[in-house]
């Protein structure tokens, strides 16, 4: 198994859709005081609900350090629009924006837009990888000191410090450059959920997180592995990706009666994706998995979120954090610092200074 790093842990805060935005704001404020990395906010065109970016944007000002991964999904969706509201949501943090991309498989969402049929897995999760590629590509296209706001000279922007980025995809192209100035963080942060093959060459290409599914540590070992072997043929430094297990966890057993079979503690079932058991059991299991290097952390899905995050947090986070396996605070105010994660410098100053000293 890999080399282990620093525990990394997440938390989906989305459940039964509630129409309040303080129901949201109270779920990220309580996975901040466990210091968390992230939450995640899930969406999707096939579910009644709120717009989980909006929601984010929502929670950001009410909240300080953990970061926003709101879903995004990219087919339907014009790429120029999804980077600028990623790079607004890294703004209105201040540099505490993530997200995670997603496709729409199916007719039925097809035929909400009236523009195509559904097209298959592969060729939906190509076009996410490019819309995650030209999204990376616009939040470079604005050098960091590009906005000079001269009152002397009348100069808003260093037009040498604009960029077009010119993307041609395989359903679509970008000329550029955005109209977001470049977010706080340079690129928001890039999460992708590898559970299918083309996904994970998606993943392997782009994210800067990726989730996996596994029922052991060695599973999730091996599909660490591969993914990091596969970035890292991909030009990619395999140790700037952070793979975390996705776990949908029940905490509920503490108050309730065991069903037939799992008296004896947690068990991971069939799917290789669901926890029920106790919060110290749950420590348990992450302790043991990160410290067999399998993972870098865990992305934790409350099956009842009010109950089962604050049970995540003062019952298994505060364990790991007596054992001095879990931090007690945030490294950093982004969450690319959370996560260990340097910020990238933009591609076009970087290819200008080289041709400077050419």
């Amino acid at each position: 198994m890999s080399a282990r790093t620093h525990l990394h842990l997440a938390a989906e805060i989305g459940g039964p859709p509630h129409y309040d935005a303080g129901h949201y704001l109270r779920l990220a404020e309580l996975a901040e005081d466990g210091a968390l990395d992230y939450v995640t906010l899930g969406d999707s065109f096939a579910r009644p609900g709120l717009d989980a970016l909006a929601v984010l944007a929502r929670v950001a000002p009410g909240t300080d350090r953990i970061g926003l991964v709101p879903t995004v999904t990219t087919t339907h969706t014009e790429p120029f629009h999804v980077s600028s509201a990623v790079a607004t949501l890294d703004w209105v943090s201040r540099g505490r924006a993530g997200w995670q991309a997603d496709v729409s498989t199916t007719e039925a969402e097809a035929r909400l837009f009236g523009r195509r049929r559904a097209a298959p897995p592969a060729a939906l999760w190509q076009e996410a990888g490019e819309v995650a590629d030209v999204s990376g590509r616009l939040w470079d296209s604005w050098e960091d000191d590009a906005e000079i706001r001269d009152t002397a000279t009348g100069r808003f922007i260093d037009r040498d410090k604009l960029h077009h980025v010119d993307f041609a995809g395989t359903a679509f192209t970008v000329k550029g450059p955005a109209i977001v100035p470049r977010p706080p963080q340079g690129r928001p942060v890039t999460v992708l959920d590898a559970t299918t093959a083309p996904a994970r060459e998606a993943a392997a290409r782009h994210a800067d997180v990726v989730h996996i599914r596994a029922t052991t540590p060695e599973q999730a070992a091996a599909v660490r592995d591969e993914v990091r072997a596969r970035a890292a043929a991909l030009g990619r430094d395999p140790a700037a990706l952070r793979v975390l297990v996705a776990l949908t966890v029940d905490l509920g057993d503490v108050e309730t009666t065991p069903e037939p079979g799992l008296e004896t503690g947690p068990r991971l079932a069939g799917r290789g994706t669901y926890f029920r058991g106790g919060p110290v059991d749950l420590a348990d299991l992450i302790a043991r998995w990160h410290g067999s290097g399998a993972a870098d952390g865990f992305h934790l899905t409350p099956i009842t979120p009010e109950r089962d995050l604050e049970r995540i947090v003062n019952g298994t986070v505060a364990l790991l954090q007596h054992r001095s396996l879990f931090r007690t605070f945030h490294p950093g105010g982004t969450l690319r610092e959370h996560l260990g994660l340097p910020r990238p410098a933009s591609r076009y100053a970087t290819a200008r200074t080289a041709a400077k000293g050419a």
